[in-house]
């Protein structure tokens, strides 16, 4: 059965994985305000169309977290009417030197020596990790903005999975939003509808073998397992979140307070 997008949200032509993350719920009771936190894959392929929903959204700041190999290889964003792009390139977890040829174009005995064994949905551990600890001066910047005047926002990456999965997570953290629903939220990405088009060099059968695409499927996923990963690091690195928000990233209690006023109900 062929899953439907929800008639509450629309389903753009050229952008994968959009949506308002509003309504989710903090621990003190209270709720992200609908219309002001978005997140969606890339922007290259967006139409006319997808161009004139996004300008409808009254956004202020986009927050592209592709680095330049992304955007060589599927164009910069569009640009929108009076929307600042902001470019915070973020480690891709399957980065690194000819990692993503091998993915279009590898044998299915070269998938299996660098992705078998679990060693893909390690590497999209350990990338998260990484990404937590050294990327904190990109998420204070993201955080510092959304306090002052950045809202609303949209933050994507190329499948907008991971990256902004993260910076979206953290941001949600931010607001004291119940780590279950952050989760809840992060899984939304599986969704038939919103998933990255796994792209393969040869059109063969072979090339999307079953074999093939189970092992390629760790790195296309939203797995818990990854974004429990990036808060277990949270806790071990800084000892808990407050500590890692005013410590790690900068946020004072005043600026948290600000962010929060900004971005809930």
């Amino acid at each position: 059965m062929t899953q439907q997008v929800p008639s509450t949200e629309p389903e753009l032509a050229g952008v994968r994985n959009f949506r308002d993350v509003g309504g989710l719920p903090t621990v003190d009771g209270r709720r992200v305000r609908l219309g002001v936190l978005f997140r969606s894959g890339h922007l290259a392929h967006a139409t006319e169309d997808d161009a004139a929903f996004l300008t409808s959204l009254g956004l202020h700041t986009i927050f592209d977290f592709r680095n330049a190999a992304d955007q060589k290889l599927e164009g910069p964003d569009v640009e929108l009417p009076g929307v600042r792009n902001v470019n915070l390139p973020l480690s891709d977890p399957a980065d690194g030197s000819g990692f993503w040829k091998m993915v279009r174009d590898g044998e299915i005995d070269q998938l299996r020596e660098i992705l078998g064994d679990g060693k893909a949905a390690n590497r999209m551990i350990v990338s998260y990790r990484t990404i937590i600890k050294e990327r904190t001066a990109e998420h204070s910047q993201v955080l510092r903005a959304l306090a002052d005047d950045s809202a609303p926002a949209l933050m994507h990456c190329a499948a907008g999975k991971d990256r902004a999965g993260l910076s979206i997570a953290v941001t949600l953290l931010a607001l004291g939003v119940e780590r279950e629903a952050i989760v809840a939220d992060y899984l939304e990405s599986n969704a038939t509808h919103r998933r990255y088009k796994v792209h393969r060099s040869s059109t063969s059968a072979a090339a999307y073998s079953p074999e093939v695409m189970e092992l390629l499927s760790p790195l296309f996923d939203a797995r818990a397992e990854y974004l429990t990963a990036a808060f277990e690091t949270i806790d071990q690195t800084w000892g808990d979140v407050d500590t890692y928000l005013e410590t790690g990233l900068g946020l004072t209690p005043e600026l948290r307070e600000r962010l929060r006023e900004r971005l809930l109900d």
